[in-house]
């Protein structure tokens, strides 16, 4: 699969949730605990947006360099931020749970899409690939390839692919790549594991 950075399509980055989108959605881990979100200032969303393969070295420390210049709007941007990836949230979980999108998540998604400028084709790669206009650094541009993979998902096949951590204390998202889609977990090494440790336990307590 493709997704877009900052407006060029380049494959998945190496992630087992499977969509960049999700893996805004997966920056809270366990909305029941609020000390396990991630993002808390507009430096978090950057340090996140660089390990996603959002930006590279140089656009980070641009944009590190203008969030400092422009502390009120870094901190409108991450509001914006947090406001997209409840929704992406809401939305993703919602499919994953075999319902309907909420219109107002949609629209959200929606007032976001037509907040990015619009990408044309430029010459690149093997023939030519997708590009944002050449307007400089802003803050909010990491924002663009996220709303761009939301988009793409939530209209794609992979939609009915999404699925929520079935594990009590966790809510991250991912797209089921199992031949027969029975994935339950993010992750077999942690939230997986963990749930066969209790399934043991409570096996064990019970023929005491």
């Amino acid at each position: 699969r493709l997704s877009w950075r900052r407006g060029r399509l380049m494959s998945d980055f190496d992630d087992p949730r499977g969509a960049l989108c999700l893996g805004l959605a997966n920056t809270w881990g366990n909305r029941g605990d609020a000390t396990s979100d991630t993002l808390r200032s507009y430096d978090d969303v950057l340090r996140w947006a660089r390990g996603a393969g959002v930006v590279d070295g140089p656009e980070a420390r641009q944009l590190a360099e203008l969030a400092a210049r422009e502390p009120e709007e870094a901190a409108r941007v991450l509001e914006r931020t947090l406001v997209l990836r409840e929704g992406l949230y809401r939305s993703c979980a919602a499919v994953a749970a075999g319902r309907a999108a909420e219109a107002e998540d949609l629209e959200l998604l929606n007032r976001e899409l037509a907040l990015r400028p619009p990408a044309r084709l430029c010459s690149g790669g093997p023939c030519c690939e997708w590009c944002w206009p050449d307007t400089g650094p802003q803050l909010a541009q990491l924002l663009w390839p996220v709303v761009r993979s939301a988009a793409g998902l939530l209209t794609s096949e992979d939609a009915a692919r999404i699925r929520e951590c079935a594990a009590p204390d966790c809510n991250w998202l991912f797209l089921d790549r199992s031949r027969n889609r029975s994935r339950r977990w993010c992750d077999m090494g942690s939230c997986g594991n963990r749930a066969k440790a209790r399934r043991y336990y409570r096996r064990h307590q019970a023929g005491a």
